[in-house]
């Protein structure tokens, strides 16, 4: 028995949300209680947190000596990863 995916469950509700929002803005009706500037604000705010938790998470090496040690670790890696 084949289940279909939470993926797919919620890619589809979030496109059937998104063509009835269209559909309801084309015949005058705001379904959505935000302003322009309100969508805009959360936007941006959720984009620079996304990029803040990116940035924060991955190892971001400055000094020489960070630099190198992130060399001599993939190669540690790629030798010892039975290549």
């Amino acid at each position: 028995m084949n289940k279909i995916s939470v993926g797919t469950i919620s890619r589809t509700l979030v496109l059937f949300a998104a063509l009835l929002n269209q559909f309801l803005t084309l015949t005058g009706k705001n379904p959505l209680p935000f302003s322009d500037d309100q969508i805009y604000d959360g936007i941006t705010m959720l984009l620079t947190t996304a990029a803040s938790l990116w940035a924060w998470w991955k190892n971001n090496s400055f000094t020489k000596a960070a630099i190198a040690g992130d060399a001599y670790k993939e190669g540690y890696k790629y030798t010892h990863s039975g290549m």
